[in-house]
C-alpha cells in the first residue's frame, strides 16, 4: 500500500494518478480536503489532455492512516515537515520507504533525522499542480518525478510508470534540487503579479525580476562550488540572459517556457489566495541563507522574501514595472 501524507494539491494529484491506474493508495490530509473528496471524488487532468477519475477514495485525517504503508509520499508544506516526521515515526513500520516530494532543499534531512528505522529518499516534483476545487487537480506544466537513486524504490517503479508519472532517478539529486529551486524563484513573482504563469512570463518586466533573482543565486552557487543540473534546453547559467530578451525574441528562442497551461499558477499564489503562510523561507529564503553562509548578501531575493511576508497579511498586485523598480532599489 502507498500512503500520501499531507494530501493537498501535489499529494492528491500524484496519489490520484496512482490510484486511478490501479495502485492502492491511502490519502492523509486535512478534514476540509477529506470532505471535498468524499463529495466529489478525485479528477486528475493535465496539460496534455489526460482526464482521470477516482470515485472510491480512501482518505484519512489522522496519522494512523499511514500505518501499514510500504511507501509513504510526504507532500506537506516545508514548515510542517518536522511535525509530520514525528507523527509518522509513531505509526510507520520499520523498513517503510518514505519519499519527500516537497519544495526546498532540506526536508528529506529533517525526515531522516526522525525516521531512523525507515528508508528516506529525497524527491522532487518539477511540475505545477492547480487545485481547481471540487476534487479536481490539474497538472499545468511539464516534468517527470525526480528522486535520489535508491534500490528500495525498485518495487514501485512500475506503478509510477503506469500512472504516467515515471520516476527519474539521479545519482546525486542536490544539483537537481538547486535547479528546481532556481526555477521556483519565480513563485513569489507570480504570486505578486496575480497572473497565470503564462501571462506573467510573457511580460519582459516580470522576466527581468526573475532574471535578477536567478543571477544573484547563480553567483552564490558559483562561490559555493555548486553546479545546478540542466533541466531545460538552456543551461541554467544562461537562463537569466534569455529571460531579459525582448518579448518577440524570448517567444522565438524560449517558446517552450510559455507552452504551459493558460490556467497554471504557482502554489505560492494559491497560498496567498487562501490566506495560508507561504513557503517563501524555503525557496528564496534558501538563497538568503546561502549568501549568509558565504558572508555575502542577496538583496533581490531578500526583498522578495519581505514582499511575500507583507502580502501574507496585506495582499496587493504588482505590475511588472512596479516590482522591477522595487527590486532595483
Amino acid at each position: 500500500m502507498i500512503a500520501v501524507y499531507g494530501a493537498g494539491g501535489v499529494g492528491c494529484y500524484v496519489g490520484g494518478r496512482l490510484a486511478a491506474t490501479g495502485t492502492p493508495v491511502t490519502f492523509v490530509g486535512r478534514a476540509r480536503t477529506a470532505s471535498e473528496v468524499a463529495a466529489h471524488g478525485l479528477r486528475l487532468t493535465d496539460y496534455l489532455g489526460a482526464d482521470l477519475r477516482v470515485d472510491d477514495v480512501r482518505f484519512e485525517t489522522t496519522p494512523t492512516g499511514a500505518a501499514g504503508a510500504d511507501l509513504i509520499l510526504v507532500t506537506v508544506k516545508s514548515a510542517a515537515t518536522a511535525v509530520a516526521a514525528d507523527e509518522l515515526a509513531s505509526v510507520l513500520k520499520p523498513g517503510a520507504v518514505v519519499v519527500s516530494f516537497q519544495n526546498g532543499l532540506r526536508n528529506a534531512d529533517v525526515l531522516r533525522e526522525r525516521l531512523t528505522e525507515q528508508v528516506v529518499v529525497t524527491g522532487m516534483v518539477p511540475f505545477n499542480v492547480l487545485n481547481r476545487g471540487g476534487g479536481a487537480f490539474h497538472q499545468g506544466t511539464a516534468g517527470k518525478l525526480d528522486v535520489q537513486q535508491d534500490a528500495a524504490l525498485a518495487p514501485y517503479v512500475g506503478a509510477f510508470e503506469q500512472a504516467g508519472l515515471p520516476l527519474t532517478q539521479h545519482d546525486d539529486i542536490v544539483p537537481v534540487q538547486w535547479s528546481k529551486l532556481l526555477l521556483n524563484l519565480n513563485n513569489p513573482i507570480n504570486a505578486l503579479s496575480d497572473l497565470p504563469l503564462r501571462d506573467e512570463l510573457s511580460q519582459r518586466a516580470y522576466r527581468r525580476c526573475l532574471a535578477a533573482a536567478q543571477a544573484e543565486a547563480l553567483g552564490l552557487l558559483d562561490a559555493a562550488g555548486i553546479r545546478p543540473a540542466q533541466l531545460l534546453a538552456v543551461p541554467m547559467h544562461r537562463f537569466p540572459s534569455v529571460l531579459r530578451l525582448p518579448d518577440f525574441l524570448f517567444r522565438r528562442l524560449a517558446g517552450k517556457v510559455l507552452a504551459v497551461d493558460p490556467h497554471a499558477r504557482t502554489s505560492m499564489w494559491e497560498d496567498l489566495e487562501a490566506g495560508r503562510p507561504t513557503e517563501i523561507d524555503y525557496l528564496n529564503g534558501e538563497v538568503v541563507r546561502l549568501a549568509e553562509s558565504l558572508g555575502r548578501d542577496a538583496p533581490v531575493n531578500r526583498k522578495l522574501v519581505d514582499l511575500i511576508r507583507a502580502a501574507e497579511t496585506d495582499r496587493r498586485s504588482w505590475s511588472g514595472a512596479e516590482l522591477l523598480r522595487e527590486l532595483q532599489r
